[in-house]
């Protein structure tokens, strides 16, 4: 039964920044396998927690707005962990939402199973694949995500990769790295982000965000691998 209902840890009503040009909601599925030490939303890691609403709940309250947003955005934690998220994106654009989502690219299968339903993605590139599971703290996490961003580059759905920087976790040769490592995969669309310290719970990184990061060399040095590139600073 449990496998059945989507397990919501939260939802925002209403956002224009989580999906490109459009009005849209957001769902946030619980569960989360890797634990990234800038995680800004850890209280959705833990599959087991109570659901913040039961999804017939939410899906209700969703059909009350078709006709005053555009979008549903299914984000985490990770939405592809949740065996029931397939149908709960059918249910949605039955309701004539776009689709949005945003994920790790932890579980390529069901990301595949998904994209076919989607509308834009947005895929959270972490570092460089071969720095990746020292930042994940999960084992194969590198394959996962190199085989997610392959996916979603030939499906030919929307999308923009995005990397968040923190000088402790993410150096200046990882971002050269890994934005050569997909701009090679013949990705077009790439977003550097700032570190954000709201809801990270690991004071270290905390206090050392300023140490350096995002300078104007290294801006321009990845911003001349793409197509469509957009720097998005944390007091922005």
């Amino acid at each position: 039964m449990a496998d059945r209902e989507l397990k919501v840890g939260g939802y925002a009503k209403f956002t224009s920044t989580d999906y490109p040009g459009e009005l849209a909601a957001v769902v946030f599925v619980q569960g989360c396998p890797w634990r990234c030490g800038y995680c800004h939303n850890p209280h959705l890691q833990p599959r087991d927690a109570e659901p913040a609403i039961a999804w017939r709940d939410l899906l209700a309250f969703l059909a009350g707005r078709a006709g005053m947003l555009d979008a549903v955005v299914f984000s985490g934690g990770e939405p592809t962990l949740d065996p029931a998220l397939e149908n709960a994106m059918r249910s949605v654009k039955g309701l004539g939402f776009k689709i949005g989502l945003h994920t790790a690219g932890i579980y390529p299968e069901r990301l595949k199973q998904v994209l076919p339903l989607v509308d834009w993605v947005g895929l959270d590139i972490k570092t460089a694949f071969d720095a990746y599971d020292e930042l994940t703290g999960a084992s194969g996490s590198a394959q996962a995500a190199h085989a997610a961003a392959r996916l979603v580059i030939e499906s030919g759905v929307p999308y923009e990769f995005r990397t968040t920087v923190h000088p402790k976790l993410t150096t200046r040769q990882h971002i050269a790295t890994l934005t050569q490592q997909v701009s090679d995969m013949g990705c077009e669309t790439y977003v550097l982000q700032d570190f954000r310290s709201a809801g990270c719970r690991v004071q270290g990184l905390v206090n050392s965000s300023g140490e350096g990061g995002l300078d104007g060399e290294l801006i321009g040095q990845v911003k001349s691998k793409f197509r469509q590139f957009m720097l998005r600073r944390a007091d922005g």
